[in-house]
């Protein structure tokens, strides 16, 4: 989906052949809400790099000579804040709120134009959303949203004026190619996307949780989802070769002892198969093994070949952590995990 993303002010042909009367920039500007250690500003790009001081007020400037224009970043103490275009002759002053650095920011003075207008573009282009959730929507929804953004993007260069004359052609054609490869794609697309919303809303919060039935307890027999019915259920999908699962144990261990007189139950789910084991016998010894040589606590249960449930909740990664109120619907599809301090916020928010 790279080719989809929607950055309509790359600058990579913001290039132009044009000769100025003045061979360097001129960058100033004032910059609120810094910290002590915001003391310079960069500029750069492949081939530049210009550190710029600043003062204790915020305040900076300073001159540079370019061979030719071109697209910068700016970075403050490590941290990427925006973006400014760059032509000599430019005589451009900055201003911005560090804490909100690209809400904020604005151009002034010669040259301002094309930087203000590419910012806006940017912004406009982020309320598209993901193109993927676009080809979801039924055709003529779809045509009417890329027609909308093609006039929003289009009206944009009537409220900028003076706006640098490659840039303007080259970022229009990026703009068409974009909007005119979304319109080639939606029919391939389409179903897949389609579906794909439809089983996320499924996992929404408040929607019956999908079930799991009889699956292997540690401790003997066999339980289903249904079993803990009447309580919460904190369910962690791991496995026995995943290190990242692994690091949360202790985390789960604690969480686990400190709800244990709650009305909740921890159920931890071993996903472990063939493909890492070897076999499923080895699989299934594996998991054994390890839940006794760690001690693990709550509800040690183990799917085997039943995948029917991780398929439904999306599970494409592990850990991974869901939360089930005592009627059986969702709290959480992707709740935090044991060793996020939101984990208990959750908790608190849903009267546990």
């Amino acid at each position: 989906m790279k080719k989809f993303i929607l950055i309509a002010f790359i600058c990579t042909a913001i290039i132009s052949c044009k000769t100025e009367d003045v061979n360097y920039v001129t960058f100033a500007g004032e910059i609120s809400n810094l910290k002590e250690t915001d003391t310079l500003l960069v500029l750069s790009n492949k081939a530049i790099k210009k550190e710029i001081k600043i003062n204790h007020d915020g305040t900076f400037k300073d001159t540079l000579s370019l061979n030719k224009a071109d697209y910068f970043t700016i970075v403050i103490s490590g941290k990427n804040n925006g973006f400014v275009f760059l032509r000599n002759g430019f005589n451009l002053n900055l201003s911005a709120d560090n804490s909100s650095f690209f809400k904020t920011v604005l151009y002034k003075g010669k040259g301002a134009s094309t930087t203000n207008y590419l910012l806006a573009q940017y912004k406009l282009g982020t309320t598209f959303g993901d193109p993927r959730t676009a080809f979801a929507l039924e055709k003529e929804d779809f045509t009417k949203k890329v027609s909308t953004f093609r006039s929003q993007f289009d009206s944009l260069k009537k409220a900028y004026k003076e706006i640098d004359t490659m840039v303007a052609r080259k970022n229009g054609k990026q703009n068409d190619d974009f909007f005119n490869s979304l319109e080639k794609s939606y029919d391939q697309q389409h179903t897949a996307f389609k579906n794909q919303t439809e089983a996320k809303l499924k996992l929404a919060k408040g929607k019956p949780s999908p079930q799991f039935n009889n699956y292997i307890n540690y401790k003997g027999g066999k339980k289903s989802l249904n079993s803990f019915k009447g309580k919460y259920v904190y369910i962690d999908v791991w496995a026995t070769w995943c290190k990242p699962c692994l690091a949360q144990i202790p985390s789960l261990k604690i969480l686990e002892k400190k709800y244990h007189n709650k009305n909740i139950e921890f159920l931890s789910i071993s996903i472990d198969d063939e493909r890492t084991a070897g076999s499923w016998d080895n699989a299934f010894a594996k998991w054994k093994k390890m839940v006794k040589s760690k001690n693990l606590t709550g509800v040690q249960l183990y799917a085997g070949k039943d995948i029917n449930f991780m398929q439904e909740y999306q599970v494409t990664g592990i850990p991974r952590f869901i939360l089930i109120d005592p009627k059986g619907n969702i709290v959480s599809a992707n709740a935090p995990r044991p060793s996020d301090p939101s984990l208990e916020v959750l908790f608190k928010e849903s009267g546990i």
